[in-house]
């Protein structure tokens, strides 16, 4: 992954803007398309994105009475399948840097009858937390758009208790030369042209496409993530690479 030369420019896509401006970016992309991002997800996808998020679920090894942290937790796919496993002897925090996604999520667990998780409007990059709080931590679909990955990682694994895990569900390299270029053709021209039919913002969805492939490939994450200090790191890959689930612990 390329990085600017200059230390207070960063990435938006393939577009290169100051770091201070990124937040507001990527949040002008989300509040653009909160209200149909469920819809979007099953369609982009074709539902697989459940299965990538259920796979999440299995390898957190969360259970009753633990704390857990969904970080960019969005509509609550996550936060909701925790608070099943956590009960109510446990604790779910949905986290999202972005009001407008947070409120959608807030809406739809409540009208699902879920009124014991928490909602706090974070940026992953300082943390709200107490210092080891957290048995699990995940983040999905979200650390892409982080503007400093290595800030947000140090201040996953300060609120993250000895022992606790954290897991990254995130677009990745396909491992194959065939699929990567067919996945190429699917994302810079059926996604934008998807996403202005649905959510008549085209731009937003050909950010996404340039956000996955400046995103560090899943070596590179790994690295990453044990120089926060993160031990016994791995990563399992999703769908031929396209996806990657990351998991390591403190």
């Amino acid at each position: 992954m390329a990085t600017p030369q200059d230390e207070n420019l960063t990435h938006f896509g393939y577009k290169t803007v100051l770091k201070e401006e990124k937040a507001t970016k990527v949040a002008e992309v989300f509040h653009s398309v909160a209200a149909k991002y469920d819809l979007m997800n099953d369609l982009m996808s074709m539902g697989i994105h459940r299965l990538w998020k259920r796979f999440t679920i299995t390898l957190s090894g969360v259970r009753r009475g633990m704390q857990v942290l969904d970080i960019a937790g969005g509509t609550g796919d996550l936060a909701r399948a925790f608070a099943r496993e956590t009960g109510a002897t446990g604790r779910v925090v949905l986290a999202d840097i972005n009001a407008s996604m947070l409120n959608v999520g807030r809406d739809k667990l409540l009208d699902q009858g879920f009124t014991g998780v928490e909602y706090v409007q974070a940026n992953a990059e300082c943390l709200p937390f107490a210092d080891n709080t957290f048995d699990v931590i995940t983040i999905a679909f979200g650390l892409r758009n982080v503007t400093d990955k290595d800030a947000a990682l140090r201040s996953m694994y300060r609120v993250l208790k000895p022992g606790g895990r954290l897991l990254v569900l995130e677009f990745s390299k396909p491992l194959y030369t065939p699929l990567s270029k067919i996945y190429d053709a699917y994302s810079f021209s059926i996604l934008p042209a998807m996403g202005q039919m649905v959510t008549q913002d085209a731009e937003s969805y050909r950010y996404l496409a340039e956000s996955i492939r400046m995103h560090p490939d899943q070596e590179t994450l790994k690295g990453m993530m044990a120089n926060a200090g993160f031990v016994n790191c791995d990563y399992h890959n999703l769908t031929g690479g396209i996806v990657a689930l990351h998991r390591g612990f403190k």
